[in-house]
């Protein structure tokens, strides 16, 4: 039979509605044959989701949506922390260990990347 959903050699209702209609038309005439009825044509005239497959639906579109956001959120991200580091190496305006690049990175990435507005902290004393 047809299936919403499925793989490239298997007919859909939405991408063969010809072939559906056609099958449909054939499988009612085999019902109405023996009353002596002819069905002429036969067609899907409106064709909807049931109401969980529409909530699977749009969950998953919203999932990958939330995917693909977050990961150009990352990526600018990234870029900013690498800018944010070469200019403060190029601009000679502080030396960094390893460990601090780290903790550098790190808070940056957590500032960039959240959903909810940096708290600013104000460290009054040494670095080291």
């Amino acid at each position: 039979m047809f299936q919403l959903f499925g793989n490239d050699n298997e007919k859909t209702l939405r991408g063969s509605s010809i072939e559906v209609a056609k099958k449909l038309q054939d499988e009612i005439q085999e019902k109405v044959e023996v009353a002596g009825l002819e069905i002429i044509e036969a067609r899907i005239t409106h064709l909807s989701y049931a109401p969980e497959i529409a909530a699977a639906m749009l969950q998953r579109q919203q999932a990958s949506a939330i995917i693909d956001a977050r990961q150009m959120i990352v990526e600018g991200a990234v870029g900013m922390v690498e800018m944010a580091l070469e200019k403060l190496s190029e601009n000679e305006i502080v030396q960094l260990d390893e460990e601090r690049k780290a903790a550098m990175v790190s808070n940056l990435l957590v500032v960039l990347c959240g959903n909810k507005d940096a708290q600013p902290i104000v460290n009054s004393g040494s670095l080291y």
